[in-house]
This record gives C-alpha cells, sequence and structure tokens, in this order.
C-alpha cells in the first residue's frame, strides 16, 4: 500500500512517504501562512492513502482536502487518544491536546527515559514525558516569532523581523531579537529544571519545528527531531493499519 504523511500546521504542510517498514522519506514542505492554497504539492505525491495530522483552521484543512482528494482514495485524519502504544496523557479530555503534540509524544513513547518534548512553530509548546510512558503535563506560549509579530501589531515601528541575539543588546532591533528568543529559552530552561525537580534526575530535551533551529545553538544538551510529528503519525499510521485496540481509547 502507498501511503503519505502529512503534516499540516498553522504556517507550513510537511509531507513525507511512508515506507513499508515504517520509515519515512521524500520529505518536503510547503510554506501556506494560512493562504489555503496547496497547489504547490509536488504531482508525484498520490497513493493509496494520505494520514493527515491537522491543526489548522477548518478552511485550511477544507483547501489541503480538496488536493488530497483527487490524489488519495483514502484520506485519515490522526486524533488524539488517552493511551496509545504506551503512551498515556495527562489530559481528561483527550481532544484538547493538540494531535501534533499527541503525535510527538507517540514518537518519543517509552524509552526507558524521560523526555522533554518542546516544538517551536507559530506557538512554543512543551510536553514532558516519564520514563513510564505517562505523560506529565506541558505548557504553551507564543513563539519568538509571534512575538515579534504581535509587537509590530502593536506598534509599527517596532520590526516584526531582524536583529542578532545578544545577552544585553545595544540597538532596538537586536533588543527585540534578543528579549523574544530570551523568553523562550528561558521557559525552556525553567521547564527542564522543574522537570528535574518532578522527576528527580533530568530528562532529555528533544527540539522541533520551524523555529527550533534559531535557538537550538544556545540550548545545552539538546537534541533536533525536526521530523518529530511525521514520526509519530507514521507509528500512528502503523497502529491503524494494525487495528490495533489502543487507538481511540
Amino acid at each position: 500500500m502507498s501511503a503519505w504523511l502529512f503534516d499540516l500546521g498553522n504556517t507550513r504542510l510537511k509531507f513525507a512517504r511512508r515506507e513499508g517498514n515504517g520509515a519515512i522519506s521524500d520529505l518536503g514542505s510547503i510554506d501556506h501562512h494560512a493562504g489555503e492554497d496547496f497547489s504547490q504539492l509536488p504531482g508525484d505525491v498520490h497513493g493509496d492513502v494520505a494520514w493527515v495530522s491537522a491543526v489548522a483552521s477548518p478552511v485550511v484543512r477544507a483547501a489541503l482536502l480538496a488536493v488530497l482528494g483527487p490524489r488519495f482514495p483514502r484520506i485519515s485524519f490522526a486524533r488524539t487518544a488517552t493511551r496509545c502504544d504506551g503512551l498515556r496523557i495527562a489530559y481528561d479530555v483527550p481532544a484538547r491536546l493538540g494531535v501534533d503534540r499527541f503525535l510527538s509524544l507517540l514518537a518519543a513513547r517509552p524509552q526507558g527515559e524521560a523526555i522533554l518534548i518542546c516544538g517551536i512553530g507559530t506557538a512554543l509548546t512543551l510536553d514532558l514525558l516519564d520514563a513510564d510512558g505517562l505523560h506529565r503535563g506541558g505548557r504553551i506560549a507564543p513563539s519568538p516569532t509571534l512575538m515579534r509579530e504581535s509587537l509590530h501589531a502593536r506598534a509599527r515601528q517596532l520590526p516584526a523581523s531582524g536583529g542578532t541575539y545578544a545577552e544585553f543588546a545595544d540597538d532596538t532591533l537586536n533588543a527585540l531579537a534578543s528579549g523574544c528568543e530570551g523568553a523562550a529559552l528561558a521557559l525552556i530552561e525553567r521547564s527542564r529544571d522543574a522537570a528535574a525537580q518532578l522527576l528527580g534526575s533530568m530528562p532529555r530535551l528533544w527540539l522541533h519545528g520551524g523555529g527550533a533551529p534559531a535557538l537550538q545553538a544556545r540550548i545545552k544538551a539538546v537534541e533536533s527531531r525536526p521530523r518529530l510529528v511525521l514520526e509519530g503519525l507514521a507509528r500512528y499510521a502503523a497502529l491503524a493499519d494494525a487495528l490495533s485496540p489502543e487507538i481511540g481509547r
């Protein structure tokens, strides 16, 4: 069966082929910025089934479906489950945990040690998974990009981009970059310290999302996992194909 994976975020669509052995390949992406235009999707992206993780608006989802419909006879959307493949989420109402966060946790399912997952896209998300596969909860905050855009929207004289990070900047543009990136860095480090206090040992830190590369160099002992949501979606698809009773519980 030919299968493709699609991670539809608020500003970017990522996609990859799911191989028979569960691996993913042919990774690609389209920046849509809620523009609802997916005509750039390559012509060779078609097959038997499309697996979709979507956090974008219903209008953007519909635009993607309009493109995928003629290419895939079966389109399946992933949804958050209370339990799945050893993972147990903290939320009482599963639907309130974004499916992208759920799939990231699924990709990091029990490995015998705790993992703090940080995603940096439109929002900055943090989720803690303990060594036994229990999701201990998380945080959501604006990403540095969204902070800059929000400041610019309220004060047009403050540029929405540009500047160089410094601990104490000597220019407004640099101060904006330093303040917004610094806020994100501080939240990540505080969350890692809090996780260590909660669990009794320091968790591994995984970083993913379009905004991750800008911060990674200033974070100690961090692991880059740029395909994490797609990896989780591939695992979800494999479980669903096997008709696992855990899916949807």
